[in-house]
């Protein structure tokens, strides 16, 4: 909660979709080369299942707890944005 809703938002979407692409578009690749290597069926759950576990290993370490602070109560960043002033339109 150190950076606004956009900016939070934007820095999440990111990893997120990019994770997807990568991982995601290697689970069809990696399945097959798993089960043609050990000729279980099952084994090409291996790969998504490990990688979902350390993803939460790794978010279950690293995330701070936030469940107690007023997210609305820090309005820090409220300098940093700012609306922009209206033009009047110019005649032709």
């Amino acid at each position: 909660e150190l950076f606004p809703t956009r900016i939070r938002y934007t820095s999440m979407s990111l990893p997120y979709h990019i994770g997807n692409g990568v991982f995601g578009g290697l689970v069809p690749i990696v399945g097959l080369a798993l089960i043609g290597a050990t000729g279980n069926n099952y084994m090409g759950l291996l790969y998504p299942i490990v990688i979902a576990a350390i993803c939460f290993v790794v978010g279950s370490v690293f995330l701070r707890e936030t469940a107690q602070i007023d997210l609305h109560a820090d309005q820090s960043h409220a300098q940093l944005v700012r609306p922009l002033p209206l033009l009047e339109p110019e005649e032709v």
